[in-house]
């Protein structure tokens, strides 16, 4: 029986690799608030998209999280300072 020789380095690296993909990408988190707004019926523009995005930047749980809010945000009023 072959016994599980994975290197604690690597078994730590794949751990980080995981844990830091679980943040959406910018696209991903357009994409779940598109959906959202749609689903519930409401229009979807501008204000609709900006008060998602503040709410989770509120709710966020982490700093990266929250620079990601913050970067869709300026990105929706065409901010280029918020990148």
């Amino acid at each position: 029986m072959r016994q599980n020789s994975m290197k604690p380095d690597t078994a730590e690296n794949i751990a980080r690799y995981f844990a830091d993909s679980q943040l959406p990408s910018q696209q991903e988190m357009l994409g779940q608030i598109v959906m959202e707004i749609l689903r519930n019926g409401t229009a979807l523009n501008r204000p609709a998209i900006c008060a998602k995005l503040i709410r989770r930047l509120e709710l966020a749980d982490s700093s990266e999280e929250e620079q990601l809010c913050r970067t869709l945000i300026g990105l929706l009023f065409g901010r280029e300072d918020a990148l």
